[in-house]
């Protein structure tokens, strides 16, 4: 009931739901750098597959996320 009227107050129009939260809290976990394996634990899964569905990545921790090649090349190990 809680969630229910935080959403009414709230002014989204898109439904929010005690599950929506768990995807929320599972996803900034990760935003902020814990490990799969924590929080399959905290979330409560057997697999860490189901926990790997579950989580979305905004797109800007995807896009700041440097590959190895990028560091090579800072590192001066350019052709």
């Amino acid at each position: 009931m809680v969630c229910h009227n935080a959403w009414q107050n709230s002014g989204l129009t898109k439904p929010v739901t005690m599950h929506s939260l768990r995807h929320c809290f599972a996803t900034h976990l990760l935003e902020k750098g814990t490990d799969l394996r924590t929080i399959q634990l905290l979330m409560g899964h057997r697999s860490l597959a189901t926990t790997g569905r579950y989580l979305s990545v905004a797109t800007s921790s995807i896009c700041s996320t440097a590959s190895p090649l990028d560091l090579l090349a800072e590192a001066g190990f350019q052709d």
